[in-house]
């Protein structure tokens, strides 16, 4: 049995989420999506390559929407929410929900007191500015929801089951908790790449990213399906004199990089020792 439809989606914002969203609800939606933003010129650019219309105003996208993706900066929503708020859901009760991952329902208490269902919404994915790509790479991922009643969740759920995506909920106090762990999981990601790709670049290397494709997508795999248990090494082995050797190679040739190997080598430490695996006093020293 096909997912009911929306009659309308309404998009607020033009950047890369609000884009992709756009195009991975239109074929959900009974009319084109309906996009606006603070920049003309930048909906204008998002509807020409994704399709949908531009709204006029805000009143435009709450009058004529029964579904409506907040799709800006964490900065800007409150604002948004309150220029929304101030006109009004006009003659219906529309869905209206983020896509923050920091915030939850507590942001949008505006447009809930002026009739609106209301609901927080975020894709545990990046986004790259790839509008067709992350349509494909929204079915099968989870999206963190916070309905602000029962009713808002499961309408949440019914959004996110049109783009292919998993409902996964997150009580509204743990929001901030859940963003943390998937920024210091992806952005962070990213940060160690590059430092150890920059280091092989000093070390003579002229494809970084050859050598460490395979290494890398093993480790995560491993992580993924083992847990720390995936953790292999000199630090599991306890080789505090290679953990020196690598110290003093940053030092000399890749200072950038050497607070960032600390701190992670300290954190994995740290694990070890709350697993029960003994560190020795001289690797505890080198880390310190």
């Amino acid at each position: 049995m096909d997912t009911p439809r929306f009659q309308q989606f309404g998009i607020v914002g033009s950047g890369r989420v609000a884009r992709a969203l756009a195009l991975g609800f239109a074929p959900h939606s009974f009319a084109r999506p309906l996009l606006w933003g603070r920049s003309s010129e930048h909906v204008r650019t998002a509807v020409a390559g994704i399709g949908g219309a531009a709204a006029h105003d805000l009143g435009q996208i709450l009058a004529r929407c029964d579904a409506v993706a907040i799709a800006v900066s964490d900065d800007a929503l409150a604002d948004v929410v309150a220029d929304m708020a101030a006109r009004g859901p006009a003659d219906h009760a529309p869905f209206v929900f983020h896509v923050s991952g920091r915030s939850g329902v507590a942001v949008l208490k505006p447009l809930r007191a002026a009739g609106a269902l209301t609901a927080a919404v975020h894709p545990a994915m990046t986004f790259t500015g790839n509008p067709a790509g992350e349509v494909e790479r929204m079915a099968g991922a989870r999206f963190a929801i916070t309905g602000s009643t029962p009713d808002a969740a499961a309408r949440a759920c019914k959004a996110v089951s049109l783009l292919g995506g998993v409902a996964v909920e997150i009580a509204e106090e743990r929001r901030a908790l859940y963003h943390a762990a998937v920024c210091h999981a992806s952005n962070h990601l990213v940060t160690l790449i590059a430092g150890a790709s920059d280091a092989l670049t000093e070390a003579g290397v002229d494809d970084p990213a050859a050598l460490l494709a395979p290494l890398v997508r093993a480790a995560l795999e491993n992580s993924l399906s083992s847990g720390f248990a995936g953790l292999s090494g000199p630090l599991l082995r306890g080789d505090h004199h290679t953990i020196g050797d690598h110290l003093d190679a940053l030092v000399a040739f890749s200072p950038g990089l050497l607070p960032a190997y600390r701190a992670m080598a300290r954190a994995t430490l740290d694990q070890l020792e709350r697993r029960g695996h003994g560190v020795s006093a001289e690797m505890d020293r080198k880390l310190r």
